[in-house]
């Protein structure tokens, strides 16, 4: 199965990997799953962490690298997931959050998160 990590579970797996729930420590773990991880969630790291955010204190740069060495695959931001935001219902705010459904959705890719609201999208979407 491909699974794309939102922003905060991916901090969470690289950083403190403790908070992640069993279950999905589990799907991490399973060779068989192609853990993914977007652009997007990179660019967010990067403003928010510039921002002095005390919950982004990280390097984008060294989360990439990290998140590559340790088998995560890229997935960049294209203008298919860029143009699926119009179709998107109006359920959260948040640019970082709605590009990484749209991007879920056109990929048919399951996003994990531990976001409440992002969770009520449709699609391919698993809240921990």
């Amino acid at each position: 199965m491909k699974l794309l990590l939102d922003t905060h579970l991916l901090l969470w797996a690289a950083g403190e990997p403790k908070r992640l729930p069993k279950n999905i420590r589990t799907l991490l773990e399973d060779r068989d799953n192609e853990l993914l991880f977007s652009a997007a969630s990179l660019w967010e790291v990067a403003i928010k962490s510039g921002l002095g955010r005390k919950d982004f204190r990280v390097e984008a740069r060294l989360l990439r690298r990290g998140l590559l060495d340790n088998g995560y695959s890229e997935l960049p931001i294209v203008s298919d997931h860029v143009v699926a935001i119009e179709s998107l219902p109006p359920i959260h705010k948040d640019t970082f959050d709605r590009i990484l459904v749209a991007q879920a959705a056109v990929e048919g890719i399951t996003l994990l998160t531990n976001d409440p609201v992002v969770a009520q999208y449709p699609g391919p979407i698993r809240k921990l």
